[in-house]
């Protein structure tokens, strides 16, 4: 596993528990939003954290935490995920794992294998606007498809969520992302907020009330639509 840092306490990532939460190096997308850049192009200024290291802070934690979410850059691209999660569900831990979709199998491996208990997707933007936003030309948007069927098959508690940029994402987007995803039980809009540590200077995102008519915008197509970092 490529670990580039762990954060040892977080109330945010993991709906209604408390977890840490792990950043895995690398990613197949090179989104110009994304808030970490270093760890997609693995440009880290110190040197990451060992797995070992990772289980044992784990095993301090049994009692005190409630699961682990697993994040990254995309950590489906770790080869060691699998038996990684298996030693974080032996000491009894709940797993979250944040993915962008784009490896379904590896991602319905690990739900049928019962090795993850949430699993949140990004869909970055509509299908026709995909590409642009990923930073891939022409890109092949099917496995991105087949994960969202995926978990549209509620064979696991999930969450679909959105980054909202004011330079990438319009009210046409907002609505093809609802209709595409038409039937989510959670659907999160985010409001993009600058880490200092993006791909890509001078992105922006919307005012409140720009978020909250995207909100209601979608809300006949999806009621559950719920705001973030607004």
């Amino acid at each position: 596993m490529n670990i580039g840092g762990i954060q040892r306490l977080s109330l945010l990532d993991y709906p209604d528990k408390t977890c840490c939460t792990i950043f895995t190096v690398g990613c197949n997308y090179r989104c110009p939003f994304c808030h970490n850049a270093s760890i997609v192009e693995n440009k880290l200024s110190e040197k990451g954290v060992l797995q070992d290291e990772v289980i044992d802070f784990l095993k301090r934690r049994i009692g005190i935490l409630d699961g682990v979410c697993i994040t990254g850059g995309e950590p489906l691209l770790q080869d060691q995920l699998e038996s990684f999660i298996r030693e974080i569900k032996s000491l009894g831990f709940l797993v979250k794992l944040d993915t962008n979709g784009s490896l379904p199998q590896k991602l319905r491996q690990l739900i049928e294998t019962g090795l993850v208990d949430y699993v949140a997707m990004d869909i970055k933007n509509s299908p026709d606007s995909y590409g642009q936003t990923i930073g891939i030309n022409n890109y092949n948007l099917d496995p991105v498809k087949e994960s969202v069927d995926l978990l549209l098959s509620n064979r696991v508690p999930y969450e679909f969520r959105t980054t909202v940029v004011r330079q990438l994402h319009t009210s046409k987007d907002i609505q093809a992302i609802a209709q595409w995803i038409k039937g989510a039980e959670h659907y999160y809009l985010q409001n993009f907020v600058d880490s200092g540590d993006v791909m890509k200077s001078g992105l922006s995102g919307f005012s409140r009330e720009e978020i909250q008519d995207f909100q209601e915008l979608i809300r006949p197509i999806i009621p559950s639509v719920e705001l973030r970092g607004i």
